[in-house]
């Protein structure tokens, strides 16, 4: 029978629970054996990743109840505390989209115990008119227009000073938002509102928007609503060039029979606001705007490379990361748009990259980078952004181990083989390496055991997966509390979940053991830190 096979708790396959810790494991979506990571812990994975595209075992739908059941829980036991940390998250930047902490507000704003905080903090969560429709939009599936949402609906009016708020509604005229496919203009909410303007010029904007009157008193703040009423009626592109020129327009204020003139171009590029700028790289190209040496590509390179620019724009690495991968194609991700790629910007978008994260402190300890690079790291998407949990786990990682002196790298399915990442390895060579691997099923213990085999003397094993580990003949924290056995070394574990799955490889009681999310801008620094037992 052998019977120790069954019953001992050492080694125990991954399609069973470990004896003894039957309670505190769940079986994941490939039908392994996992810790329940808790509410939350899904809560803030459902911050920072979203559930938008799925996992290859589980369903959007599937993971977006879950995530809706945590964060319901966590508000409820947590209160105004967890509204506070959906503020810190959707404020610093933390996450790619701001959209999962609006859908979080937006559950509070329904429920009792968290509906005044919710309205209370909602100009720092929704801090654009894009952020507002899109919170409305989905409050209306947790509660009515009573008198607490109006009040604080009207007090994201109110409490912007007149020439901010006529930015907001000039740039974000309205919005078919994704919830319920509802289009919400300004003067929708308006009316629903009914806020009563505190100065002459908050009441003049509310007549714009509402009636179309264009403003006759004389207020700095209503300048731009003037400018943008002579954009509209401009018959050349010099005229628009002229205003744009002396009024410091950005792009969303230029009608859209001027936007493929080149000229208009080089005029709005100073003026173009950071994610804006990498978002048209690829049109400024092929307009011919960024000629290598000309003045328009110094522009892009000096903002780029300005630490303090990409710090104060709250632009999330990933998103510049999207757009290095998608620049560096040549061509549209939709129609028919084609450019040549300026390699000086290219590598400068790549710097922004690493300049993105917080500055980190190495450890200096001995790191084992783990990726991987099983069938399920490839499905689907994170946050709404064209990539995968494959390709977020090579940016990642490439961070990793440009900070740490002493990394040593490895990419495991069912099998591990070794793949070394050098500080000189670009984000883009290492996911086009990872594409072309062979994909299998998923054992996260095979980095332990890698370890033990090869008498590595390992600090610290860094993990990048999906958590869907069910293939091996024993469990993770058994291979690692193996490991620790046998070389005497109290080697800790780090788990990076690039999925807002309940799911988890680490033991929360064990403090060896670190389980962070994946797109987290913080967690660079954070591993580093558990690491150095600066923590």
């Amino acid at each position: 029978m052998g019977y120790g096979n069954y019953w001992g708790s050492k080694q125990t396959p991954q399609d069973r629970p470990i004896p003894g810790r039957e309670a505190d494991m769940t079986r994941n979506d490939a039908g392994g054996y996992v810790f329940d990571a808790g509410n939350e812990t899904l809560f803030r994975r459902f911050l920072i990743l979203g559930t938008e595209g799925g996992t290859y075992y589980a369903s959007e739908r599937d993971h977006t109840v879950r995530a809706g059941q945590a964060v319901r829980s966590v508000l409820l036991t947590r209160g105004t505390e967890a509204i506070e940390e959906i503020v810190k998250v959707s404020q610093a930047g933390r996450a790619p989209s701001n959209t999962p902490a609006l859908a979080a507000l937006a559950m509070a704003s329904g429920l009792e115990k968290t509906k005044h905080a919710a309205f209370h903090f909602l100009p720092r969560v929704a801090r654009t008119g894009m952020h507002i429709f899109q919170f409305v939009d989905m409050m209306e599936s947790f509660r009515g227009w009573g008198r607490l949402a109006r009040e604080g609906v009207a007090r994201w009016y109110t409490e912007q000073d007149p020439g901010r708020l006529a930015y907001q509604v000039l740039k974000y005229q309205g919005r078919r938002t994704e919830e319920r496919g509802q289009r919400w203009t300004h003067r929708d909410l308006l009316r629903l509102a009914h806020p009563k303007p505190p100065t002459p010029a908050h009441q003049a904007i509310f007549r714009y928007v509402t009636h179309g009157d264009i403003p006759d008193i004389d207020d700095d703040a209503l300048h731009l609503i003037h400018v943008y009423e002579r954009v509209k009626q401009a018959e050349t592109a010099d005229e628009v060039i002229d205003l744009i020129q002396r009024h410091g327009l950005t792009w969303e204020f230029v009608p859209g029979q001027w936007l493929g003139s080149p000229d208009v171009w080089r005029a709005l590029l100073p003026n173009l606001p950071l994610t804006a700028l990498i978002r048209n790289l690829g049109r400024l190209s092929a307009l011919g705007v960024l000629k290598p040496f000309g003045r328009e590509e110094k522009i892009v390179l000096d903002r780029l490379n300005d630490i303090e620019i990409i710090r104060k724009s709250r632009i999330h690495p990933m998103k510049i990361f999207v757009a290095a991968m998608q620049y560096a194609t040549g061509r549209g991700l939709r129609g028919s748009l084609k450019w040549v790629v300026n390699s000086t910007v290219l590598n400068a978008l790549w710097s922004a990259f690493y300049d993105a994260f917080q500055n980190v402190e190495p450890s200096g300890r001995r790191i084992l980078i783990a990726l991987d690079v099983s069938g399920s790291m490839g499905y689907g998407r994170i946050a709404g952004m064209n990539i995968t949990p494959r390709d977020a786990a090579a940016a990642m990682a490439v961070i990793t181990a440009r900070t740490e002196p002493r990394v040593h790298t490895v990419a495991f399915s069912h099998h591990l083989r070794e793949f070394p990442i050098t500080y000189h390895d670009g984000v883009q060579s290492v996911v086009e390496r990872m594409d072309n691997m062979s994909f299998g099923k998923t054992d996260c213990a095979l980095p332990m055991i890698y370890a033990m085999e090869n008498g590595l003397e390992v600090d610290a094993f860094v993990v990048y997966t999906d958590n869907e580990t069910w293939a091996g003949d024993v469990h993770p924290v058994q291979a690692l509390q193996d490991y620790r056995r046998k070389t005497g070394i109290p080697a800790k574990l780090v788990v990076v979940g690039m999925t807002a799955t309940n799911f988890s490889i680490a033991d929360p009681s064990d403090p060896g053991m670190l389980d962070v999310v994946g797109l987290d801008t913080a967690t660079p620094k954070l591993i580093s830190d558990f690491i150095a037992d600066r923590l």
